[in-house]
């Protein structure tokens, strides 16, 4: 009983721990994979003679480049989706309000009849001198207030991934350093080194082949995404199948977000609910294609997890991190799947998660 007391707690400490100081840890996790995926470049650049220094700065800079000359390429189809916005969320606004405007549903009638009947029952039982009331307005919706809190999340985004840009750099500087540090630090025991060093090259392996397959898949959902769209005549195509690409990373969440945003640029476009909806269930068939067919196999063929423990780590790392625990949930759960295959005092672990 003492034990599991205290294995309860620590639990607990562990999970607080991980809340508290979510920022970091996050930052942390991102610069690992990004270095991870990264690496077997700067490998090969090493292998042809460009020294390690150079070939980090070289890979670096053709990341950041590419992303910004993507985002510079389709900076005309981004500016048109977003001076959509106000319109299209006054026409949603338009469209819900002459629902309203309909004949009175049997649930609206019951409750004029129940607010009927409470006016009369106070004004039956009120007092001859009425009590004052205080009656407290909420705070009204300030625009500028919004603005200001919106300019601060995209600064702490800004400041975020300059934290994650700066410690990839220099974890791919670094090399083989931590690699040889954590080896040392398990002992002088051969096996334990070997162990560590097995532990260390599945991580690598698997995370790397997880990323690829990543890259594939979102690659292969934005090209299907941009030839239904092209096909359909549903203009903006190219920035929408980016944003499908770009979206499919968050499990679940991202293709949501995507189906609601192309169908509400395919209403305003083509001024049809039946377009929106096909359009949006076109979105929606792409991503489960290419999540349930291709993502479910090639995760299966890279990892070999098992699909129920997966998804409750989907909901327990979403419930602790948000969409960042979307994100990140499968790397972390291919990390703790690899380490506990060769501790033996986590086998139980390896085997709830495995196939």
């Amino acid at each position: 009983m003492r034990g599991v007391s205290l294995a309860i707690l620590t639990t607990i400490a562990v999970v607080f721990a991980l809340e508290w100081a979510q920022g970091f840890i996050i930052s942390m996790l991102l610069g690992i994979l990004f270095a991870y995926t990264l690496n077997p470049l700067v490998v090969w650049l090493e292998c042809i003679r460009i020294p390690r220094v150079v070939g980090t700065v070289v890979v670096m800079l053709a990341v950041v480049c590419a992303l910004v000359l993507g985002t510079y390429s389709l900076r005309g189809q981004m500016q048109t989706i977003l001076d959509q916005v106000p319109e299209a969320v006054s026409s949603v606004s338009a469209g819900f309000a002459s629902l309203r405007k309909g004949e009175a549903s049997t649930m609206q009638k019951v409750q004029t009849a129940a607010a009927e009947i409470e006016k009369a029952t106070s004004a039956a039982s009120a007092p001859r001198q009425p009590a004052t009331r205080v009656v407290i307005d909420p705070p009204g919706f300030k625009l500028g207030n919004f603005l200001w809190a919106g300019s601060m999340g995209a600064a702490g985004v800004i400041g975020q991934a300059s934290m994650v840009l700066f410690l990839t750099f220099f974890l791919l500087l670094s090399g083989d350093t931590f690699k040889r540090k954590l080896v040392r630090l398990t002992g002088p025991s051969l096996s334990s080194r070997k162990i560590t060093i097995h532990i260390l090259d599945d991580i690598n392996a698997s995370i790397q082949r997880y990323m690829f397959m990543l890259l594939a898949t979102n690659v292969l959902l934005g090209l299907l995404t941009w030839i239904a769209l092209r096909w359909i005549g549903l203009g903006n195509a190219g920035a929408w199948a980016v944003a499908a690409g770009m979206l499919h990373v968050i499990p679940y969440f991202g293709p949501a977000v995507t189906a609601a945003g192309i169908g509400m640029a395919a209403f305003m476009q083509f001024d049809s609910l039946s377009t929106a909806l096909l359009v949006a269930g076109a979105s929606v068939a792409i991503a489960t294609f290419v999540g349930t067919f291709v993502t479910t196999w090639m995760t299966g063929r890279i990892a070999r997890m098992n699909t129920a423990a997966v998804f409750v780590s989907l909901l327990f790392w979403a419930w602790l991190w948000g969409v960042w625990g979307l994100l990140l949930s499968i790397p972390i759960t291919v990390i703790v799947k690899v380490v506990a295959q060769h501790v033996e005092q986590l086998e139980s672990v390896a085997e709830l998660l495995g196939e």
